[in-house]
């Protein structure tokens, strides 16, 4: 069934407007009595039944609540260094539809300037993430939060279980190596250098820190592409990609 997500609802009756509201009626051609879901924006699915439609919304009977969602029972931050433009829609998208719950931009040593003053409007990422969210059916939007510096980034790092550092130069501890020394965790937290990499003192930092610093194989990764590589890896090991064992 198609789901859409909005905030206009209470326990009987949702409205969908906007650009779903047209998707809705003139691509996907959904009818009165059509089974949907509905997703209320706080991470719950209910099953619904279009009940009226108008040119401006759509009426959806809420049924019940689904209790199963397809969220993973590891729940990953990615701390992403500024990538310059552009880069970071590519790094929201994949990671939104890899499970990632939040992700924070991180202004490390080796961030151009001018790509920090480009995330001071976080609304362009958000709106990725939700069409993300759509195509991918997940009952829970990431959170997408404002540019820290590293230090702060460093100081979150003791809420999570789990501290994850991919990095050009470590050769030979890698995911499967960290499963073993560390067989299960419920959070996660990937620090992704952006372009150019960590600084050999972030990394010591990083490692002073307690972070697993890993590699993501022989060959040099682009930024936007370590990080959803190692939230993939991390989903297999720990998360729900791969299906049942």
């Amino acid at each position: 069934m198609h789901k859409f997500f909005t905030e206009e609802m209470d326990e009987q009756t949702a409205y969908v407007r906007g650009d779903d509201h047209k998707h809705l009626f003139k691509v996907l051609r959904l009818k009165v009595g059509d089974k949907v879901v509905v997703n209320d924006l706080k991470g719950q699915d209910y099953a619904g039944e279009i009940q009226e439609m108008d040119k401006q919304w759509t009426k959806i009977s809420i049924r019940e609540k689904i209790l199963d969602t397809n969220e993973s029972p590891l729940r990953v931050t990615l701390f992403q260094g500024l990538p310059k433009a552009g880069k970071m829609d590519l790094i929201v998208q994949k990671c939104t539809e890899l499970g990632v719950m939040k992700i924070v931009p991180v202004d490390t040593a080796r961030v151009v300037v001018k790509s920090a003053q480009e995330y001071k409007k976080m609304d362009r990422l958000k709106r990725i993430a939700l069409e993300a969210a759509k195509q991918s059916k997940r009952s829970t939007l990431p959170e997408i939060v404002e540019p820290i510096s590293f230090e702060d980034g460093i100081k979150m790092m003791a809420d999570y279980d789990v501290v994850v550092v991919p990095y050009e130069n470590q050769e030979d501890f890698g995911f499967t190596a960290l499963k073993e020394a560390v067989p299960t965790a419920g959070t996660m937290a990937i620090f992704v250098g952006p372009e150019g990499g960590f600084t050999e003192e972030e990394i010591h930092v990083l490692r002073a820190a307690h972070a697993n610093i890993v590699t993501l194989g022989k060959r040099i990764l682009r930024t936007e592409t370590a990080g959803f590589t190692a939230v993939a890896m991390a989903q297999l090991l720990y998360g729900d990609m791969g299906g049942k064992k």
